[in-house]
């Protein structure tokens, strides 16, 4: 639709009613919307104008901005109360509306008079000029609004006028809507892109613009010493200007003009400066902070501020030492502006680490920590930063600017800086926005700080947590598994929950989930204790419930404070048996391969490690290929206030539920038993699809204590391979099989050797004899006899080891199975 045409009506109106009609809905009041160019005219004349003023659209556009509006008049013949305090009646708009047309004010200007409008009394009106910064043609905007039906439409906002924010967008006569519309954060420095996307898409529905009322926010450009002051300073110009005419000395309150003036700028930066420090802080997350410090200042102290940070913050490493030098990299880390989208992120993206030289401004302020003023950026100085920039000129970007770069400092150390630039057309920095920016850094390099070492104390936290839990394979011989470990709180990432696997003889493993009882380090340090104790008794194949009973004493020498309890499990893929021991820990939920059912295994509970003369037990469960185990601790099931029944339920239901991984099956029971709320404690899951070993790829054979059965071994071994397929490793196995044998039937006290082979994901290949010692490496000279067995092994197998059993040890190879 073209310009000037009348809109359809919006919903809930009238065809025949006016769109900017006197009586709209409560909150929404019509504007007097002008646009005035560069040269003066009036490019843009709202319906509202017409009805304002009195001045026909036709008769306005193009004419003098300073001739058309009335302006210019009398001086106070009256004084008046209103919610704005006391006011001076012009008939016309006010002195600083005229300053504002001729181009005399760069700031944004507001005030409150009473004019003649032809065919209508006098009129109380309140205004606004708002002076346009950018590319564009237009220079100032203008805004005015009938305040005698402001009252009427919001009788709720006497008391209030001082919190009125003006908000405009593109409606069907308003000329360059796109251009406007982008501007909005800049035209009111007070909103953010959201809200200026929000108020663009209100007025395109409703048709008309609007006038929004906040509780929060303050226009920005009505000072708190209102208009009343302006027109009192105007008056004692006069008054001076006619003193000095007659001869007469100068009044003394003229001379203190200049005093109030610099207490007004001061009260109007600290309140800046709280506003921002209101804004920064909100979170501890480095990167939010960031952004919350970029936009805190755009666009309302500048139009441009780029973040850079030393690399050690960045990487949440420590507290950066000494003072930065050229070499000092330093992470562009935000970018914030109100040019067309895309122009700086092109040129210099966030994410960059460059050094900068001695040279340059910003080398200045980071080794002296002190605020660098540049009131204008000359062509020779913008040449000599964009040369930091390989094959990207920067030159149209920043000269001409005026640049301010502020350090952020913590503790007297340079975390960083912030590069200030103003657009050409703005105002540039003064000593009094070096002071502010100054102090704008401070604070801000304060949360900056905070955020750093919150997220330096939380890297480590994550570290030591990362360095007690294992990484447990996703395979072992027999069975699949999958882990998740949740913290208890976002405050503290450590904590005593434990899960862990452990190979053991026979193609067997161990499955151990933990809970040391408590939070932080301490707990974290005991979990540590306990595992390590686990993993050593669980190498030795001891029964679970002499295990438990072994970590128990432990606990009960490392101090009365260690509490703690434990499910350890031993899984015998080849005779499909399950050995469970329990100290006080929830029981696990075995899910039945055959029917989809799951159930929560009936064990003795046992009690706590470190309560100690308890004894334990422990009981044996037959499983079926493909049954899957779930182990996790109370944090996942108990809620409080909640009976811990409903948990192990939940547990239950959603560990049946069918899933296509067990990564996915682990996350549907995160998922199921996460989102009640109210959990503060750690958790470990631990699942375990127990896939058992088929008798068919299970080999065993007993041999004598006599040197002639190292033949025989060999002979098995290479039979063996080629009836499953696996010709390939017949001369690998049989040559690490026959040193096993023969150091066995060397060292052996007994009347039998055990040899056993079992395919499965690798060759394994076991030994077993009386003899407790176990093998160690030797460093055997060219002329010994003895001493390199166990090197052929350990250079040819693909991982090997040894661990004592009941009955003696056992000594262990395995060799990768061929591509097939």
């Amino acid at each position: 639709m073209d310009r000037g045409t009348e809109r359809e009506a919006p919903p809930g109106r009238g065809a025949g009613d006016d769109v900017v009609s006197e009586h709209t809905a409560a909150g929404r009041i019509p504007l007097a919307v002008i646009l005035i160019d560069r040269d003066g005219l009036v490019s843009h004349w709202s319906r509202g104008a017409r009805r304002l003023f009195g001045t026909t659209k036709e008769e306005a556009i193009g004419q003098t901005a300073v001739d058309l509006l009335p302006v210019s008049g009398a001086l106070p013949d009256e004084e008046e109360t209103s919610p704005l305090g006391a006011f001076a009646s012009y008939d016309g708009l006010g002195p600083d509306l005229e300053s504002s047309l001729d181009g005399q004010l760069s700031y944004p200007a507001a005030g409150r008079a009473r004019l003649t409008v032809p065919e209508r009394d006098r009129v109380d009106v309140l205004w606004w000029a708002y002076p346009l910064v950018g590319p564009g043609q237009e220079r100032l905007l203008v805004l005015a609004a009938d305040a005698d039906g402001l009252r009427q439409d919001l009788p709720e906002a006497d008391g209030a006028f001082e919190r009125i924010a003006p908000a405009f967008a593109h409606h069907t006569d308003f000329p360059g809507a796109d251009e406007l519309a982008r501007r909005l954060p800049e035209i009111l420095p007070s909103m953010s892109v959201d809200e200026s996307a929000r108020i663009v898409a209100q007025v395109l529905e409703l048709g008309y613009p609007v006038l929004e009322f906040s509780q929060n926010e303050r226009v920005p450009v009505t000072p708190d010493w209102g208009v009343a002051r302006r027109a009192e300073r105007k008056a004692r110009r006069e008054r001076a200007a006619l003193a000095v005419a007659e001869g007469l000395p100068v009044p003394e309150e003229i001379v203190d003009e200049r005093e109030d003036l610099e207490y007004v700028a001061v009260r109007e930066r600290l309140e800046f400066l709280n506003e921002v420090s209101g804004r920064i802080g909100t979170s501890l997350d480095l990167a939010t902070t960031i952004l919350e410090v970029s936009r805190a200042v755009v666009p309302r102290f500048t139009d441009v501020a780029g973040t850079y940070l030393r690399e050690q913050v960045v990487a949440g490493e420590g507290f950066p030492d000494g003072v930065p030098d050229t070499t000092t990299m330093w992470h562009r880390v935000a970018v914030e502006h109100t040019d067309e989208p895309g122009r700086w992120d092109d040129v210099i993206p966030v994410g960059e680490a460059m050094p900068f030289p001695a040279h340059t401004p910003f080398f200045q302020c980071m080794t002296t920590g002190d605020p660098v003023l540049v009131p204008r950026i000359s062509e020779q100085m913008g040449h000599m930063i964009a040369a930091q920039f390989e094959k990207r000129d920067i030159r149209p970007l920043i000269t001409g600017r005026s640049m301010l770069v502020v350090p952020l400092k913590a503790r007297n150390v340079v975390l960083g800086f912030m590069i200030l630039l103003r657009h050409p057309e703005r105002v540039e920095f003064n000593d009094m926005d070096r002071v502010t920016g100054a102090e704008l850094a401070a604070r801000a390099g304060l949360v900056l700080d905070n955020a750093r070492m919150y997220t330096y104390q939380e890297s480590v936290a994550e570290t030591l947590q990362d360095s007690m839990l294992p990484h447990i394979p996703a395979r072992m011989a027999g069975c699949d598994i999958a882990t998740r470990y949740l913290p208890g709180t976002l405050l503290g990432r450590v904590g005593g929950d434990w899960f862990d696997s452990v190979k053991l003889p026979g193609a067997r493993t161990a499955l151990v989930v933990g809970d040391v009882m408590g939070h932080g380090l301490n707990s974290a340090a005991m979990m540590g204790q306990l595992r390590t104790a686990v993993q050593t008794m669980a190498a030795m194949d001891l029964p679970p419930a002499q295990l438990l009973r072994n970590l128990d004493d432990l606990a009960q020498r490392l101090g009365d404070t260690y509490l703690a309890t434990c499910l350890y499990v031993v899984y015998d893929p080849i005779a499909g048996e399950l050995h469970l021991g329990n100290a006080g820990h929830i029981p696990p939920v075995i899910v039945r391969a055959r029917d989809g059912r799951s159930e929560l295994l009936d064990l003795p509970t046992g009690a706590p490690i470190g309560v100690g003369g308890v004894p334990f037990e422990a009981v044996r469960v037959r499983v079926d290929p493909g049954d899957r185990l779930v182990m996790c601790t109370d944090g996942l099931v108990e809620v409080r206030g909640e009976d811990i029944g409903v948990g192990l339920a939940t547990l239950s239901e959603s560990a049946a539920h069918p899933a296509a991984s067990m990564d996915d099956a682990c996350d549907t029971i995160i998922r199921s038993l996460n989102t009640r709320g109210g959990r503060k404690d750690d958790v470990a899951l631990l699942m375990a699809r127990l896939n058992g070993i088929e008798p068919d790829d299970v080999a065993e054979w007993r041999l004598a204590l006599d040197p002639a059965e190292v033949g025989r071994a060999r002979a098995v071994v290479r039979e063996q391979l080629h009836e499953w397929g696996l010709a390939k490793l017949a001369d690998t196995a049989t040559l690490l099989a026959d040193e096993l044998v023969t150091n066995a039937v060397r060292h052996s006290h007994g009347r039998r050797i055990e040899l056993r082979l079992v395919r499965g994901d690798t060759l394994l290949c076991e030994v077993d004899d009386d003899d407790p010692t176990l093998p160690t490496l030797l460093s055997a000279g060219p002329d010994d006899e003895f001493g390199r067995g166990l090197h052929v092994i350990g250079t040819l197998a693909r991982e090997w080891g040894a661990s004592r059993t009941t009955a003696g040890k056992t000594v262990w190879f395995e060799l990768t199975l061929p591509r097939r």
